[in-house]
């Protein structure tokens, strides 16, 4: 069994600081599992939202869930958002009786609710597939190509894995958009964003080109893109500005966050596959910034680009100490000119270049070329 020891350890110090904790994240990435890991051994009521005997159960809310203590679980929060104020009135409760432990497929609106709802009294802890902490270097081509779900992963042939992940993508199509307020949104359309940003994996987003492509207005495709930013199956990565007398991408750039949907959604089943597909290079670079923000749990990451061709693929700022990180999938890395630029405009601590291979060597005055599993180790580290 894959424990995830790491994401437990966040979850139990919310906990432990928090009168309520939301796990967030996208459908079938393993949260009831992870919250029913925490229950074990303690205090705890389990309620399901899709269940509809758990629903009937709250018929009278305040009544149902002000007589509990120890832990109480809400799973599927999304759908009974009239719980939240319930919440905040049960959470204010001194002597408190009881810690609500949330489970909700990630939304713009359920955030929004939440934060508005329980401000002062929540913590959110973003949980997303299977990380290569959760299941050793020695899978990391697997989970690469498979991604972080969990029956993706898990699946017995790179064949079936292919195949869940088709149907999970039609699901959320078919099914979860309607939740996060896009059931008005033409299906086919949303199909063809999440395609074009696959396409465009790793790339900057501009909403007009891409509103010019679909056919659509700037502002219709940027509702779309944020409702799939919010569902966690896209990552914007933001863009890193400060006045050095350059002109800066002032766009973020645009992912498929699971690896696995990424190469779905392209058709890709295999190793062999991506190795010989133009966007094989940007998939490694996806791939390996996910686990790196898995691990840092650093909500501080940038990318860094000039109009003069300067750029930088991830920037982590901690406190005063700026360190930067470039993705090559080759066996030989080197330095480029836009890394020394990017070390000395930025001013970074160091500069590591994440590559597949196996040893650490140096690459010059404060770059070094890592591999994956080194550079999480030492971002593991740097976190405790």
């Amino acid at each position: 069994m894959i424990t995830r020891q790491l994401l437990r350890e966040r979850v139990e110090t919310a906990l432990r600081r928090s009168r309520v904790v939301a796990l967030l994240g996208p459908r079938q990435c393993g949260k009831t599992t992870l919250a029913r890991g925490c229950i074990e051994g303690r205090e705890a009521t389990f309620f399901d939202l899709e269940n509809s005997v758990d629903l009937a159960k709250l018929g009278l809310p305040h009544q149902v869930l002000g007589s509990l203590g120890g832990l109480v679980v809400l799973d599927e929060i999304q759908l009974r958002p009239d719980l939240l104020p319930v919440l905040r009135v049960l959470s204010d409760r001194n002597p408190l009786p009881a810690k609500f432990l949330l489970l909700g497929s990630a939304s713009p609106d359920l955030v929004r609710g939440a934060a508005e709802s329980l401000a002062g009294r929540i913590e959110f802890v973003d949980v997303s597939g299977f990380s290569l902490e959760d299941v050793g270097a020695a899978e990391r081509d697997r989970l690469w190509v498979r991604g972080g779900f969990p029956l993706a992963f898990l699946a017995a042939s790179d064949a079936d894995s292919l195949a869940w992940r088709g149907n999970f993508t039609r699901t959320f199509l078919e099914r979860d958009l309607a939740r996060f307020g896009m059931g008005a949104a033409p299906l086919a359309a949303i199909r063809r964003l999440w395609q074009m940003i696959a396409h465009h994996h790793g790339g900057v987003w501009n909403a007009s080109e891409f509103g010019r492509s679909l056919g659509e207005s700037a502002p219709s495709v940027r509702r779309h893109l944020e409702v799939l930013s919010g569902a966690f199956v896209v990552r914007l990565l933001p863009p890193w500005f400060e006045n050095m007398g350059k002109r800066l991408v002032r766009h973020p750039k645009v992912y498929v966050r699971d690896s696995g949907l990424f190469h779905g959604l392209l058709g890709l089943a295999t190793l062999d596959d991506l190795r010989g597909h133009p966007k094989c290079g940007a998939s490694w670079e996806g791939f390996a910034i996910e686990q790196i923000l898995a691990i840092s749990g650093s909500t501080q990451a940038f990318f860094w680009a000039t109009h003069g061709g300067a750029e930088l693929d991830l920037l982590l700022v901690r406190g005063n100490r700026r360190r930067g990180f470039e993705f090559k999938y080759t066996e030989t890395p080197g330095t480029t000119k836009s890394m020394h630029s990017a070390l000395h405009d930025l001013k970074l601590d160091e500069l590591t270049v994440v590559y597949p291979g196996q040893a650490s060597f140096p690459l010059g005055e404060r770059i070094h070329a890592r591999p994956l599993e080194e550079v999480l180790r030492l971002e593991g580290e740097a976190g405790r």
